[in-house]
């Protein structure tokens, strides 16, 4: 595709916070409203004062790069670049908002005056440029984008989904109920500094931006919310493919995303395991792509496939605890690796499939979806022995003795028939509808669907606190939610295989 020709980025001014200034501070992330309070306070007014400053737990931004619903390609490397230097903001900013907690208890304006104000006027100035490259190349941006320049402070609500309360989980689809609301997160706990075992303060987890205790449920407490699947049509396709690629036993990793942020160093901010082609990093093209290497037995298979790694909050930390995406950036704890990675093409319920495109790219779940909302959420979690039973979106599970954490993912089943990817890398691929089929003219691809499951030391909840928790890796200010877990993945199997791949699955087949 040729879109990563620009000169190297570089995180923008990313700060090292050390350790005992995070502990000395509460952390950052998430400050409850009693953390600044004291035995010596002398007004309740003053007292008030500073409970409204420390119920700030986080940083909220539209999302400038899902409201883009058509880049020119002239002038696609360049805004991907611009809006990795607006996620690159919003980390300096978050890291500023856990830092000057002290600021912030005498100051009851602090935040907006010297964190959001600042942050809106730097926002502005990069939308700018979009709309100008935008335009420049011939297309036409919205001047709507500059309503996206300014931010809010917001405490610790969760996107509230139908966790037992009914939703598939299975389908293929988000299953949100598309409302925000108060999950508890913000009970009154205790001051926020961290034990050195695993054990969460108040500003929850091991670097003091979560997860906290109301992120996790005993999924045995959990009522049977999978409904059935679509019913199958005389023309569905029911077999299935089935590509084995192990579970990063090299250890591949990197904090890049060549999707959303081509030929940007850093560009996700969290650390990703790849499974499939060896040479994906932020500047890899479709060439590098096609020459590389692959972990997959079927060495025709150089698709990638890469997720957010998963990590137990136990005070240890991994290799990356001093480097950007890691450490730093509030990914803290030990890497944990997949006792097992299934990987699996799936049919259409209402439909034969067509070949996917070499190159597609596709996203499915949103990593923001924390401030963002649910409209792209699409995280599943659960325990083996419970997959059949219960899903759960909101919330990480607690499994009993003897069973393991599931992460599974059902992409996105239906392509628009002409491109390999779009401006806000969503809009060119689709869920089915309820029934099972796509809509608008979109035709049904082979299904990816991954089951990733991991063998975690189970947290102990107890007095609102959480202890040993696990959490996915993340952007540092949407708190290491479970909602935000994604996946990702590009095309580059070859021409032969991919049409095994739809003949196994229109023919109704298993195959490998």
């Amino acid at each position: 595709m040729g879109r990563n020709t620009r000169k190297r980025r570089t995180p923008l001014a990313t700060k090292a916070i050390a350790a005992s200034a995070a502990i000395a501070l509460g952390g950052g992330g998430l400050i409850w409203a009693n953390f600044y309070a004291s035995a010596h306070e002398e007004n309740t007014s003053h007292n008030r004062t500073k409970a409204a400053a420390a119920q700030v737990a986080t940083i909220d931004c539209p999302d400038v790069g899902q409201q883009l619903s058509s880049v020119p390609d002239r002038a696609r490397t360049e805004v991907d670049g611009e809006l990795a230097s607006l996620d690159q903001q919003i980390t300096d900013a978050y890291q500023r908002l856990a830092t000057t907690r002290d600021a912030q208890s005498r100051d009851a304006s602090f935040v907006q005056n010297s964190i959001l104000g600042p942050l809106k006027d730097r926002r502005k100035a990069i939308i700018d440029r979009i709309q100008l490259e935008i335009n420049r190349s011939g297309g036409q941006a919205s001047d709507s984008l500059d309503d996206l320049a300014g931010c809010t402070g917001r405490p610790a609500e969760q996107p509230q989904t139908t966790d037992g309360e009914g939703q598939s989980g299975q389908d293929g689809q988000s299953g949100q109920s598309g409302q925000d609301g108060q999950s508890g997160d913000g009970q009154q706990q205790d001051d926020g500094q961290n034990d050195g075992d695993g054990q969460q303060g108040g500003a929850g987890g091991q670097a003091g931006n979560g997860p906290v205790a109301d992120d996790f449920v005993d999924i045995t407490t959990v009522q049977a919310n999978v409904a059935a699947k679509p019913r199958k049509s005389r023309s569905a396709s029911t077999g299935t493919f089935t590509t084995r690629c192990g579970v990063n036993e090299n250890g591949n990793h990197n904090t890049d995303n060549v999707i959303v942020a081509p030929g940007v160093t850093n560009g996700a901010h969290h650390l990703h395991d790849y499974v499939g082609n060896q040479s994906n990093d932020a500047f890899a093209d479709n060439d590098v792509f096609a020459a590389a290497g692959t972990s997959c037995q079927n060495q025709a298979d150089k698709s990638s496939y890469y997720w957010p790694v998963l990590r137990v909050q136990d005070g240890t930390q991994d290799f990356d605890q001093n480097n950007a995406g890691g450490g730093i950036e509030g990914n803290a704890g030990r890497i944990l690796k997949a006792k097992q990675a299934e990987i699996k093409f799936v049919g259409s319920p209402k439909s034969k499939v067509v070949a996917m495109p070499k190159f597609l790219r596709i996203i499915t779940g949103d990593a923001k979806a924390f401030t963002n909302g649910t409209a792209n959420a699409n995280a599943h979690w659960s325990c083996t022995g419970f997959e059949n039973k219960v899903q759960l979106t909101d919330k990480y599970p607690i499994c009993p003795e003897g069973s393991d954490v599931v992460r599974t993912f059902a992409f996105q089943s239906c392509w628009d028939g002409q491109n390999v990817d779009s401006a806000n890398h969503r809009t060119h691929v689709a869920f089915a509808d309820a029934s099972g089929r796509c809509q608008n003219g979109f035709r049904a691809i082979p299904q990816l669907t991954m089951r990733l499951v991991y063998e975690v030391p189970a947290p102990v909840v107890q007095n609102g606190q959480v202890r040993n928790a696990y959490a996915v890796d993340g952007f540092q200010e949407q708190l290491h939610k479970p909602i935000t877990d994604h996946d990702d993945f590009i095309n580059v199997m070859d021409e032969n295989l991919m049409n095994k791949v739809v003949s196994c699955i229109n023919g109704g087949r298993r195959c490998q």
